[in-house]
């Protein structure tokens, strides 16, 4: 990858971003919105004496997914437009290498998840008074994380797609039942076996027992800084491959 042609592809996203005020609002007040109605849910159920409260442990979890499913869903859409209104195709007969493309959409959505974790984690501590033993600063952190995870898992099933339909279809084969079997709703330990071990391959088991490590614990632990690396590696993973089955053009 060339640094500076990766930087100005970072900034040519970046400034496509800010222009499209639809997809700054899903960004940034959708997470905030839908928050509201999770607090909503849950703010009269009390907690259990020397535990947190079923809004502290399902919103804490819900900062790291909202991310993932709105990043996934930009992400392929955006990627299947500059494919089918043949951006990409004119882009590839420049110097810009495909890693370049897809590493400046993961920085550039990267940063934009950044603020998008910022202002939902403020709505969600300052607001609702989310409590964690953990730093918020991680939470911050895991949550981008996650959403760099979706934007190369989205990039990824771009390469798959031939219309924004289809691009749509995806989220119940990637993102649903990594919610369902992330261990939000029933823990890991406790699912049958077959369950447990198809679990431990979706990179979001990770991020979310990531999250709960910062819900229990003042201190950074090992287990937390594990599943970080896997979010991580499996972020990358995803980028190298969607690299490897990028297009120019739909067929």
């Amino acid at each position: 990858m060339n640094p500076r042609i990766l930087a100005a592809t970072t900034g040519r996203i970046l400034r496509q971003l800010r222009h499209d005020r639809r997809t700054v609002a899903l960004l940034l007040v959708v997470p905030s919105a839908l928050l509201t109605l999770v607090h909503s849910m849950y703010v009269d159920q009390p907690a259990p004496p020397g535990q947190p409260s079923t809004f502290d442990r399902v919103a804490l979890v819900m900062l790291g997914f909202f991310p993932f499913v709105i990043m996934f869903l930009v992400t392929s859409i955006a990627m299947l437009r500059e494919r089918t209104t043949g951006t990409l195709e004119r882009l590839l007969t420049t110097p810009l290498g495909r890693l370049d493309l897809l590493f400046g959409y993961g920085i550039a959505f990267g940063l934009a998840a950044v603020v998008q974790a910022v202002v939902a984690s403020v709505v969600a501590y300052r607001v609702f008074g989310l409590e964690t033993a953990g730093n918020s600063g991680l939470v911050i952190m895991i949550a981008a994380l996650n959403a760099v995870l979706a934007v190369a898992l989205g990039l990824l099933c771009s390469a798959f797609a031939r219309t924004e339909f289809q691009a749509v279809q995806f989220m119940p084969v990637v993102v649903v039942p990594q919610l369902l079997l992330c261990g939000l709703f029933v823990p890991r330990g406790e699912m049958a076996g077959w369950l447990q071990a198809v679990s431990d391959v979706l990179p979001l088991s990770y991020a979310v027992e990531a999250l709960q490590e910062v819900g229990a614990r003042a201190e950074p632990t090992g287990t937390m800084w594990r599943d970080v690396a896997v979010v991580a590696g499996a972020a990358a993973l995803a980028l190298v491959l969607a690299a490897a089955t990028l297009r120019r053009r739909s067929g």
